[in-house]
Formats: C-alpha cells, sequence, structure tokens
C-alpha cells in the first residue's frame, strides 16, 4: 500500500450550542480560538492536533445518546491537580477523580452537551 494514513490531524465536536460549547472551552479550558474558523465552527490553536466544536453533521442525532459514546478524548495539560481543583470550584462535573495512570495523574470531566472529556498530565 503506497498511501496511508499518517495518524489524527483534526478532531471536532458536534454540538447543538457552538458559542456555549466554545465559550465552555475558553473559560474552563482556557483554549484559545484560531484566528480562523469555518461557518458554523469555532476551530482552538490547540497542539499538536487542532480541535473545534461545530455544528452537526448532516444525519446526526445529537439526542440519540450521550455524544461521544464510546470515543475517549483526553486533553493534556502542564497540572492536572489545578485543574481538577479549577474545574470543580466552577461547578463543572468532576466523573472520575485524580487518579495516576502511565501518562501522569488523569480525571474525567463532564464537557460541553454532556461530552465525556480525560485531562492527564504532571
Amino acid at each position: 500500500m503506497t498511501v496511508r494514513i499518517e495518524g489524527p490531524d483534526f478532531v471536532a465536536l458536534q454540538v447543538r450550542d457552538v458559542e456555549a460549547a466554545a465559550a465552555f472551552c475558553e473559560h474552563h479550558l482556557g483554549l484559545r480560538r484560531a484566528p480562523a474558523s469555518p461557518p458554523g465552527a469555532v476551530v482552538f490553536d490547540t497542539k499538536p492536533i487542532a480541535m473545534a466544536v461545530r455544528q452537526p453533521l448532516p444525519g446526526t442525532d445529537l439526542d440519540a445518546g450521550r455524544p461521544g459514546l464510546g470515543v475517549a478524548l483526553w486533553f493534556a495539560t502542564s497540572d492536572a491537580h489545578a485543574l481538577h481543583d479549577r474545574l470543580t470550584t466552577s461547578g463543572v462535573e468532576i466523573l472520575t477523580p485524580v487518579t495516576d495512570s502511565p501518562f501522569g495523574p488523569m480525571f474525567s470531566f463532564t464537557g460541553p452537551e454532556g461530552y465525556v472529556l480525560t485531562a492527564h498530565g504532571a
């Protein structure tokens, strides 16, 4: 095979309310908007993979079950404990406590529109 996939290059969460989801990502996670985004989406300047929140693609029914069911989305952070404390203080639902993992301390929380997100790092 001469052509192959290199790996993930972009992640987008499909949401009902793009601006509310973008505000969650900015306020609670500290993400910064990229200089340009396509219509119906907000792209963030995340590294190494760009991430966005966007309107649902045609045929996507966000009411059919928990958003992102079966997908694990992890975010790297410089301080998992501090992020956990900040999210807790802000009223974000924490789903799992901070525990040690092969990737450093990690915990899961409820993100925009019910997506389960995990943060890990020092």
